[in-house]
């Protein structure tokens, strides 16, 4: 199972996990939006798809974007953490398996949306979740930084940046009349929050799969519920004021509760997407990273093996994987892609590689030319970490695991601005 820097073995499921797609048409193209209910969407595997999906004839593979909603609680859909107690697993394993089947099981969802293509009107919603996810990085009273510190912590003295409290929705409903309630053929749910809620070794989809269950309930029980997490990085459920232990299934429900809630009540509000052109383009950035010599890519090694003593902490685990994962690349960049997805002159999503921090993401936001801009993460590949510049300076976990350099983060809001504006203007 995925999220940790030790082996978990799962021995059941709490809630089925499930790719989850939606294929827009304008008549002119197509564009297809994934999300998984897994913790990343490895770069070998959106390859593998996108060749799949265009091969099979559904729509040309560069207009696939696919994300990982960041549950903990799921598969490891690529290479296993390096960790003293992890087992080999052969392409014979469960986890073999697992992998061989996963990119075909996507492509079948990608499939389904397309043979329920059917016209739609679009819509859009706006609203606040502002008591449900927190800055895990704090100042702390000797001046360092800390990352997660507990809960009722007294040298805590306040978080080292903003949350992103907005909900967005875009609706996808069979034509109707003004006032008619029809049950969408589709859902886009949009928040900005770690899923690291539920823990143990049982499958699930944390809260997102709530937030799915729940806007079906309102919405169609045959609608497809797709949640986008955003620019969440450095932004989690933990509530340090809060005595109250939050892990388990039941925080999940409560907080897919709220952010389903706050979507419920934002649907009052919801406005119509003016009928537009469907445009896609991406952009390769190259994201400098460190060289590592061959004496520290072995001490790595050691300690990953357990074979150095004492035995390893958590941050020498994490600094251990950063050197592997760094080792191979012998100092070239990583070619990142930056995707966007647009409709008109109204929504825009934008696919960011990673865990993005919420600094960037609201830039982005702000910089954008759209009504209603929907930053996804963890999207055609993940990067690891990607903190704003002044994070890095910060140090702590993020900082210390992040695999790209310092500025990378700004690089792909660039990246993206440039995009948004070209595709903005071409809808003219």
């Amino acid at each position: 199972m995925a999220g940790y820097y030790h082996f978990r073995a799962c021995d059941g499921v709490l809630d089925d996990i499930h790719a989850a797609a939606l294929v827009l048409d304008d008549g002119a193209q197509r564009a297809a939006l994934v999300t998984l209910d897994l913790i990343d969407a490895p770069r070998a595997i959106v390859e593998d798809v996108r060749r799949r999906v265009e091969s099979a004839g559904l729509l040309r593979g560069e207009h696939v974007m696919i994300s990982a909603t960041h549950a903990h609680t799921g598969p490891v859909p690529g290479r296993l953490l390096r960790t003293p107690d992890a087992p080999e697993l052969g392409s014979d394993s469960a986890h073999g398996q697992y992998l061989a089947g996963l990119p075909e099981k996507i492509v079948a969802s990608v499939r389904a949306a397309v043979d329920r293509l059917a016209p739609v009107v679009v819509s859009a919603s706006s609203g606040e979740c502002t008591d449900t996810s927190f800055c895990r990085r704090f100042y702390l009273r000797d001046g360092s930084v800390g990352w997660n510190p507990g809960k009722l912590n007294p040298a805590v003295m306040l978080p080292c940046g903003p949350i992103d409290p907005e909900v967005q929705g875009i609706f996808f409903e069979p034509p109707h009349a003004p006032g008619d309630h029809a049950a969408a053929l589709a859902v886009y749910a949009n928040f900005s929050m770690h899923p690291d809620t539920v823990g143990g070794t049982k499958v699930s989809a944390d809260y997102p799969g709530v937030i799915a269950k729940l806007l079906s309930g309102y919405h169609g029980k045959d609608s497809v519920v797709l949640y986008g997490n955003g620019a969440s990085g450095n932004l989690n459920h933990l509530d340090v004021k809060w005595a109250r232990r939050q892990s388990g299934i039941e925080e999940a429900h409560r907080l897919g509760t709220l952010i389903a809630a706050a979507m419920l009540r934002a649907d009052k509000d919801r406005l119509p997407v003016a009928d537009g052109p469907l445009r896609v383009k991406s952009l390769r950035v190259p994201l400098a990273v460190p060289a590592v010599s061959p004496e520290a890519a072995e001490m790595a090694r050691l300690i990953v093996s357990g074979k150095r003593q004492p035995a390893p902490g958590f941050m020498d685990l994490v600094r251990a994987n950063r050197l592997l994962d760094l080792e191979p690349l012998r100092g070239e960049p990583i070619p990142a892609e930056v995707q966007v997805v647009t409709l008109g002159r109204d929504v825009a999503w934008v696919a960011l590689p990673g865990e993005i921090f919420s600094e960037l993401g609201l830039a982005l936001k702000k910089r954008s030319p759209f009504a209603r801009t929907v930053i996804t993460t963890l999207a055609n590949g993940s990067v690891g970490y990607v903190p704003d510049r002044r994070s890095y300076a910060e140090k702590a976990y993020e900082a210390e695991s992040a695999r790209v350099e310092p500025g990378s983060g700004e690089q792909l809001v660039e990246a993206a601005v440039q995009l948004l504006a070209e595709l903005h203007g071409a809808a003219e």
